[in-house]
């Protein structure tokens, strides 16, 4: 599906490229191989990376995957917000989330020339003359310089073709809303925030991005975990932190009425998201080949209507 306006058209199923970049356990450089060449085997042309994914080992390892094959081929987005610094190698950069060395520390910087000097970065790591989209990511304390200078610079690159689109990425849709109200942004990726468990997104940002034909990359859509198997685990993760009881129970009742129809929990998660016509891709982070292999059914198995209106007359579902 097209990208707002722009000519990207990107696959339905994204990859999310943290995973590769180690995110809380060691990914080999082997297994990233295979798990992207499982995602190429399955018909992911859409990759999704930034340098904050492993202090650019998500970059690198994607470049790699990428080399040699025909650019026009595949699509990717990268970020812009956090520029990698050099410092004394310093343990493990665990406290951000990636099993990697802490060679860099991340300084946040919006400005025109800390957009330009991480795109060089970016692309010298990815091996490409260009990425096909750009997001800042995650300005919640930055609005001035992102929305300002930040997205100028993107706007500035956008017109000169060095990228096809531009947008943010967050884990919030209030201030992504903003974006499309006061810039002419033609994406958002938006994290968590528009799933089978939550749909806070959908009275107004949605209505919003359908208006102006802005496209949303969904991502977060399993909410960190607690979506993400069939089985529900008593450690499952929402936000990135143990869920609370309360939502625990209330995935366990969607998990039930989807039991009635065969269907799984990550299998309705998925569908659920697709069906809002601003979705145009669903970006999934994966780690291993057999998680691609998996995550490529949830796109192809059908999940009957009537499920969604008994989720609704359950109250398990926003109605709208």
């Amino acid at each position: 599906m097209k990208l707002g306006d722009t000519a990207v058209d990107v696959t339905t199923f994204g990859f999310g490229a943290a995973g590769i970049g180690n995110l809380y356990t060691t990914v080999s450089d082997a297994d990233a191989e295979a798990t992207l060449q499982a995602a190429w085997d399955a018909g992911v042309r859409y990759f999704d990376t930034a340098p904050h994914y492993g202090l650019g080992l998500s970059e690198r390892r994607l470049g790699k995957f990428l080399a040699g094959l025909p650019r026009a081929s595949f699509v990717v987005s990268t970020k812009v917000g956090r520029l990698l610094e050099p410092i004394v190698a310093d343990g493990l950069d665990l406290a951000n989330g990636f099993a990697v060395p802490r060679s860099h520390r991340r300084v946040w910087d919006f400005s025109a020339d800390g957009i330009k000097r991480s795109v060089e970065s970016s692309l010298e790591r990815l091996g490409l003359d260009r990425v096909d989209v750009l997001l800042l990511h995650d300005p919640d304390d930055h609005w001035e310089t992102a929305a300002g200078e930040g997205f100028s610079t993107l706007a500035s690159l956008r017109s000169q073709g060095v990228v096809g689109a531009v947008g943010v990425g967050m884990n919030q849709w209030q201030m992504p809303a903003r974006f499309i109200r006061e810039t002419s942004i033609d994406v958002v990726m938006l994290a968590g925030r528009y799933t089978l468990l939550e749909q806070t997104a959908a009275t107004e940002f949605l209505p919003l991005c359908a208006e102006r034909g802005v496209s949303v990359l969904a991502a977060g859509v399993f909410n960190s975990g607690l979506l993400a198997r069939a089985q529900i685990q008593d450690n499952a993760k929402y936000n990135y932190v143990e869920a609370p009881r309360e939502l625990v129970d209330r995935a366990q009742r969607i998990a039930s009425v989807c039991a009635q129809y065969d269907v799984t929990l990550p299998q309705a998660a998925v569908q659920f998201v697709l069906r809002d016509p601003s979705v145009a891709s669903v970006v999934l982070g994966v780690k291993s080949a057999a998680q691609v292999e998996r995550n490529a059914r949830l796109f192809t198995e059908p999940v009957p209507g009537q499920l969604w209106d008994d989720l609704c007359a359950e109250g398990l579902l926003d109605a709208r």
